[in-house]
């Protein structure tokens, strides 16, 4: 390809290039072993010692301790978003929900099905800009429930919140090794790896031994996460093709220089482009400033600057200018329009500072 392509996808995102080679190479011949990775059986050693290898990197990248277990599933999170009460949240309990956008409500529907789900907070009437700190939490909730980075609306958690009883949940999986976190402070982590981990297809559950086992109902073999334990996450065939690239991806993680090495890249990256909308006429930020996420960035057109009327053909404008510089995916979510750059662990510096030229060169455009 002649002209260099930036993929601002909120997901499934964009990828670091050495990964995607090796996960290439892989589909044709696995580790020389002449047989492409997607043909290989999930029991053959080859792979049972990848998933191990994908699992030691979790733990050495985010300091995972050994009483936790690590769960590989497909499905998505929005499996998991059932699965998770089904096997933590008794029918006569309760669990604190942060709804802080559209993800953690699904979430939090999902829970009311099992046991007594209660909103901790709601932004719903500020169109989720800001992060609600002052939650209303239960006595006695078996967990709260916090989604850490809300990829719509561009907010994030920058401390988490402790319960009041029982332990934290947290959905991270847009900020998935993005930054550091101390896995020690929850009880259960958990995120579909497809924002900065890997390709669609797999989950990661991350949970504190002890916590299972507690529900009065009887779980579906195949919902049970101890199923799942019990099997070395092989109890049916996996996602191994998903593991696979996400395997090769914590590798790249880790010579890049681990977490601590990529969040600093992740900040500037933040801050070069907020401080661009910050200070532009016509494109403006949506997120509060204190809950500005590092890796989804909203934006709209300024509405003293661009009417109303013109809004929507200029959008289009915009986007096929951002486009012909080889900036794409750039359109916001469909549920409040307007643009979102998502700047994920793969983003380069130099696609956020394309994209910073490209604000710059098109809001002279409109000025005039």
């Amino acid at each position: 390809m002649a002209n260099k392509v930036y993929n601002f996808s909120a997901g499934p995102s964009v990828l670091p290039e050495p990964a995607l080679k090796e996960a290439s190479a892989a589909c044709i011949d696995f580790e020389n072993s002449g047989i492409s990775i997607l043909s290989m059986s999930h029991r053959s050693k080859p792979i049972e010692n990848m998933f191990a290898q994908t699992e030691q990197y979790l733990r050495e990248l985010m300091g995972i301790p050994e009483d936790y277990d690590i769960v590989f599933l497909g499905g998505g999170c929005s499996l998991l978003f059932c699965m998770l009460p089904m096997n933590f949240l008794d029918q006569d309990a309760t669990a604190d929900y942060a709804l802080t956008g559209v993800w953690a409500n699904k979430a939090y529907k999902e829970a009311k099905q099992f046991g007594n789900a209660l909103a901790a907070c709601d932004t719903k009437s500020e169109t989720y800009s800001r992060i609600d700190k002052n939650l209303k939490l239960s006595d006695n909730a078996t967990y709260l429930h916090v989604t850490a980075n809300n990829t719509i609306y561009g907010t994030e958690w920058h401390n988490f919140p402790k319960p009041k009883s029982g332990f934290l949940m947290a959905d991270v999986s847009s900020d998935f090794l993005a930054r550091k976190i101390n896995v020690s402070d929850f009880g259960v982590v958990y995120g579909g790896a497809q924002k900065n981990i890997s390709c669609a297809g797999v989950t990661v559950t991350i949970i504190k031994k002890g916590l299972l086992g507690k529900v009065n109902r009887t779980i579906p073999t195949m919902l049970n996460f101890q199923t799942h334990i019990d099997a070395a996450n092989m109890f049916n065939t996996p996602p191994v093709f998903a593991v696979y690239v996400m395997n090769r991806t914590l590798k790249w993680l880790k010579e890049f220089g681990g977490v601590d090495a990529i969040e600093k890249v992740n900040r500037s990256k933040a801050a070069l482009l907020y401080s661009a909308l910050d200070n532009s006429k016509v494109f403006v930020g949506t997120a509060a400033k204190e809950d500005r996420s590092i890796m989804n960035v909203p934006f709209v057109f300024n509405k003293d600057v661009v009417a109303a009327d013109k809004a929507d053909d200029l959008a289009k404008e915009f986007l096929e200018f951002a486009k012909a510089r080889g900036l794409q995916q750039l359109k916001g979510h469909r549920s409040v329009g307007g643009f979102r750059a998502s700047i994920y662990n793969a983003m380069p510096v130099e696609g956020v500072q394309a994209l910073v030229d490209c604000l710059g060169d098109f809001e002279k455009k409109v000025l005039g």
